[in-house]
């Protein structure tokens, strides 16, 4: 009794009735006899309650076991069969169960026998009327499951995206505050410098890159200020560059530029001991962006990369924001490592 309630409340019980009913009343008002109402409300409640029950059948039983399963000579037969038997319970319910509500007596009834061997009444009276109706609920079944297909992919990848960006946000955070607090050990006069660059970082990822799709010149600062604050941690043995060459009207989804440079420090310089380097270069073509982010590496071309490793979550951004529209291509060396992506232009919106 509960799972009914249950059942109920979430409404789905609620819109087939409200469906059937009011199809019901439609075909009500719709029939172009003379009858009086009630006489017409009583034959078609003779005819709503087969195709209702056909309709079911073939929407939860016959189509999804058999036809979907490629069972075909089995959903042949069952197709079939049970035309015949809800064409001759049609007609039965008419003749011995309707009629007998509205004409007056005494009057003539076919007997049993001869409805169910009546095969030209069974298929021009009631066939074609009742299974019209089943293919339009399916109809509007398989529409709004078609929907609510599409709204729960898209709710999945938003929530899916979302996690993604939690763990890239906490994780910036935490290498940033550690690159601070190492300063401030050693009372290094570049630390308000830093917190500075930090807090113009923390201003961007906080409140200015909410939205799917941001403008590229916002994350190119935030590019630029990252790789300030990352230069203060290391001496003049790193060297970095960073050139760019994009129109000002064109976005980019948040945060994966920064993945990827950050994934060059990390990986990169952080455990280069020798003269790292990192060379990043942001170019845009009439309808593509191209990004390439290099670093040198000391890991050897027989030992698993950390680098491709730390890209497995720019991976699953990219399929969510760019599916099919995006490409990546990873080349490692004996001492070196470099990633390019690739993504169709996303124009800015005023």
């Amino acid at each position: 009794m509960k799972n009914i309630f249950s059942y109920i409340k979430n409404r789905r019980v609620l819109k087939h009735v409200v469906f059937w009913i009011i199809l019901y009343l439609f075909l009500i008002f719709s029939d172009a006899s003379y009858d009086p109402w009630w006489v017409i409300a009583i034959a078609r409640a003779s005819h709503i309650i087969p195709q209702i029950i056909i309709s079911y059948f073939l929407a939860y039983w016959l189509l999804p076991k058999f036809l979907y399963t490629k069972k075909y000579t089995l959903f042949a037969v069952y197709a079939i069969v049970s035309a015949y038997i809800i064409c001759s319970f049609s007609r039965m319910l008419m003749v011995h169960v309707a009629e007998p509500l509205f004409r007056n007596a005494p009057f003539e009834q076919e007997p049993i026998l001869e409805i169910l061997t009546d095969w030209g009444k069974l298929i021009s009276g009631y066939f074609f009327t009742i299974y019209s109706i089943a293919l339009f609920f399916l109809l509007i079944k398989l529409t709004f499951e078609r929907i609510e297909e599409q709204s729960l992919k898209k709710e999945k990848a938003s929530i899916e995206l979302k996690m993604l960006k939690a763990q890239l946000n906490p994780h910036f955070l935490f290498n940033t505050l550690n690159n601070i607090y190492s300063l401030s050990i050693i009372n290094s006069p570049k630390t308000s410098e830093s917190i500075g660059k930090l807090s113009e970082i923390l201003d961007y990822v906080l409140y200015r890159c909410d939205q799917k799709y941001v403008p590229l010149a916002g994350e190119i600062t935030l590019l630029e200020n990252y790789i300030d604050l990352e230069k203060l941690r290391y001496d003049e043995r790193l060297e970095v560059s960073f050139s760019h060459r994009t129109a000002s009207q064109t976005r980019v989804a948040p945060l994966i530029l920064l993945s990827m440079v950050e994934n060059a420090f990390k990986h990169g310089a952080g455990e280069d001991s020798g003269s790292p380097k990192i060379t990043i270069d942001l170019s845009q073509t009439e309808d593509t962006l191209t990004f390439t982010v290099f670093n040198t590496t000391t890991l050897q071309k027989n030992e698993t990369s950390k680098s491709a490793i730390g890209l497995e979550n720019i991976h699953k951004q990219l399929e969510l924001l760019y599916p099919n529209t995006h490409t990546i291509n990873i080349e490692q060396k004996e001492n070196s490592f470099q990633v390019i992506i690739t993504l169709k232009i996303v124009p800015y919106e005023s």
